[in-house]
Formats: C-alpha cells, structure tokens, sequence
C-alpha cells in the first residue's frame, strides 16, 4: 500500500471522506483531521509500515506533503 491510500483509507473509514476528494492540494483540516485525528493517522502510519516517527515532526498542512513526509520517512527506514 502507498502512502496516499493509506490517508484514504483511513479518512473514509474514519470520517467517511470520499477517496477522490483525498487529492495533493486538499488541506487536512478540511477533510476534518484536527490535531488528535493527526495523531492517529501517524499512529496508524507506525503500525502499517513498521517505522518509528521522531518526535518533534513538523505537521503536515496538506494531503500532498503528509504524502511527501510519509514516503521520506519510509525511505530512510529502507
């Protein structure tokens, strides 16, 4: 699985957001991900792709950079 479809999936079975409205400009906020959904997203992250995150990371703003920030993180840890 690659990291956008990970955001869908978790975002349709979490707040029942349409897959096609999880696009790269879309702003997390408005797909109605507030701090603790945030969390639970990089949780969900860790678990599905065996990586442990740095504290201190900076939060994405958008669909397209929490994208950008998985697949770095998943690349360093390869």
């Amino acid at each position: 699985m690659d990291s956008l479809a990970l955001i869908r999936e978790f975002l349709q079975n979490r707040l029942g957001v349409l897959p096609e409205l999880v696009v790269a400009e879309a702003r997390l906020t408005e797909l109605g991900i507030d701090s603790l959904m945030m969390l639970e997203l990089m949780f969900e992250f860790e678990d599905r792709f065996g990586i442990t995150l740095a504290k201190g990371l900076k939060s994405p703003k958008t669909v397209g950079e929490m994208v950008v920030l998985m697949d770095r993180l998943r690349s360093e840890q390869s």
